[in-house]
């Protein structure tokens, strides 16, 4: 066995050096491309980037409306970079937070040449690191040489695009009893992606048996709400009545998933906090950072609930797009539980949308 980086290892490598502001290599069959997130550029390197060639700032589809720039690629843009951007051009294309006062005026060259695979790659693993999902990139020669001279992380785009699609495994690398105020008889499972990236954990009420529908909740993460107590969402309300409930019942499993933010990560749900004292509901908030409306994968609470031995869970959602994962990933959904707490009057217009929008029964 080598004791190299596997393509999943380099990918994570590569988030955590975009993460710091640092340049990766991406290279597929027909070229190679040179790229950094644009809201960590910084340090000269837009200087460096301009010394290997023609910078292009590619943003998504989502991001391109907002700025009414056509999106020729599809569900991206590519913009020649202009010779008087600087770096905090770059980062003010990137993050909506000036929109408003200072609106940006074009007019945008967008590239319509050459394909977008390399392009489309790298904003989604800028996504996937909870960056603002735009990168400044430009195009190389001698990709893995430049790599190697320059101490960087090099990226096989054929090996790591099914890393990128993929759904980890899990594996269970923690457990231990927690008697909490729902029950005494809870317990915390911990879970760790196969492919590296963040744990995910399971409260474990009783001892729910196997053979028939547990009572299961599919938790996202929600530090504000959560921890905080905050009054511009449901979750808080939502954690302490499932728990509640199946502590009233003797039994259940609580999936705390760490998808932050509908899966944009807390800085960025702070980004559309911000947007939304401008005005802006939660789905356009979330278009205007770049990212759709809900970036979760609850394929991730399928394979744990497996892994856990269930296959049929009575769920406590308002959302039917809980439901519809869990059957397409294999979990029968038996029966679906209203959730209808934690209503406030700071929340009442985010509930509003996410039923108008996002489809959530309430």
């Amino acid at each position: 066995m080598s004791l190299g980086p596997s393509p999943a290892e380099r990918l994570n490598r590569a988030r955590a050096d975009l993460r710091m502001g640092v340049p990766v290599v991406l290279a597929d069959g027909a070229g190679a491309i040179l790229f950094v997130a644009a809201e960590g550029l910084a340090g000269g390197r837009l200087a460096a980037l301009r010394g290997l060639g023609a910078p292009v700032l590619a943003l998504t589809a989502r991001r391109a409306e907002t700025l009414k720039i056509a999106a020729y690629d599809g569900d991206l843009v590519r913009l020649h970079l202009p010779p008087e951007a600087d770096e905090t051009w770059v980062r003010d294309m990137a993050d909506p937070a000036h929109d408003l006062a200072h609106p940006l005026k074009g007019p945008f060259r967008a590239l319509r040449e050459g394909g977008a695979d390399l392009a489309r790659a790298a904003l989604q693993i800028a996504k996937s690191a909870h960056l603002l999902p735009s990168v400044l990139m430009v195009a190389l020669e001698g990709a893995e040489p430049f790599a190697r001279r320059e101490a960087l992380t090099l990226l096989d785009l054929a090996q790591v695009a099914p890393e990128l699609a993929a759904a980890s495994g899990f594996a269970e690398v923690a457990a231990a009893r927690v008697p909490i105020a729902a029950s005494q008889a809870g317990r915390v499972h911990v879970f760790r992606p196969d492919l590296g990236g963040e744990d995910h954990y399971a409260i474990e009420i009783g001892s729910p048996p196997r053979d028939r529908p547990v009572l299961a909740r599919l938790h996202s993460a929600c530090f504000t709400g959560d921890v905080l107590g905050s009054l511009k969402c449901d979750c808080g309300a939502q954690l302490a009545a499932a728990l509640a409930q199946m502590g009233e019942e003797g039994a259940g499993v609580l999936l705390y998933l760490n998808q932050e933010g509908r899966g944009i990560g807390l800085a960025n749900k702070m980004r559309a906090y911000s947007l939304q004292d401008q005005g802006f509901d939660t789905v356009e908030a979330n278009h205007r950072l770049g990212f759709e409306d809900d970036e979760r994968d609850f394929r991730i609470a399928a394979e744990i609930l497996k892994r856990m031995g269930f296959a049929s869970v009575r769920l406590l959602t308002n959302n039917p797009r809980k439901i519809a994962m869990m059957e397409a990933t294999g979990i029968r959904v038996a029966e679906r539980v209203a959730l209808k707490v934690g209503r406030t009057r700071e929340n009442a217009a985010y509930l509003a949308t996410k039923a108008a929008k996002s489809g959530h029964l309430l």
